[in-house]
């Protein structure tokens, strides 16, 4: 958690910055993801089964159809057993429960129709949101973690301060640079260490990095 001095490693990566104010903002920007995650999911399940309840009415029709074909041929059944004319009015029982079974897939497509839309509909209320965050949010926060890691590593090495320097040259607005020296980067060129030093910290205070060489 943040704190005077925050510090997160995984494996060599570095999870949050140094500097308080920027490693707040960082894990409120986490727990906000995190949070926005969640009730994305959460509204996609409540979507779908909002939706499944319109699957309600086919389970009925399907359930009284099923019921009602089982019934007539049930019936028609005993009635064929009738001699001499139980074919003759065993026919109207079959022409119903056909009737009704066809009554029980009418319900049937209704419920896959339903289902069908349900997925659609919690599918598309996924896809913007959690695109937001896979495709916007993540990359940044990997391109940070690689980024505060790599410097994090070059401040600890005269050389790799040389090249946070250049960073910083490269970086960093000009009113900033012209704080350091009305000619920073001659100084940078001539290797004045008190210059690549302040760059370099500059650099790192970018990300929200501590000097290690700081007082």
């Amino acid at each position: 958690m943040p704190g005077g001095g925050v510090r997160g490693r995984l494996s060599g990566v570095k999870i949050y910055a140094d500097r308080f104010p920027t490693a707040l903002r960082q894990l409120l920007t986490d727990l906000l993801v995190v949070a926005w995650v969640y009730a994305t999911i959460r509204g996609a399940l409540w979507l779908h089964d909002l939706v499944q309840k319109l699957a309600v009415p086919g389970q009925k029709l399907e359930g009284a159809g099923g019921g009602l074909a089982d019934n007539l041929a049930e019936a028609g059944g005993k009635v064929g057993r009738v001699p001499l004319v139980g074919d003759e009015l065993t026919a109207p029982f079959e022409r119903a429960a056909g009737a009704a079974r066809s009554l029980a897939e009418a319900g049937r497509d209704q419920q896959e129709l339903v289902d069908q839309l349900a997925l659609a509909l919690a599918v598309g209320m996924l896809i913007v949101p959690l695109g937001l965050v896979l495709f916007g949010w993540l990359p940044l926060r990997l391109r940070w973690m690689r980024r505060a890691a790599s410097a994090a590593t070059l401040a600890a090495a005269p050389a790799g301060r040389d090249l946070l320097a250049l960073r910083a040259l490269a970086g960093q607005p000009l009113r900033k640079l012209t704080r350091i020296a009305p000619d920073v980067a001659e100084a940078w060129r001539r290797g004045d260490d008190t210059t690549v030093n302040a760059l370099a910290a500059l650099e790192l205070r970018r990300l929200g990095l501590r000097d290690p060489h700081a007082p």
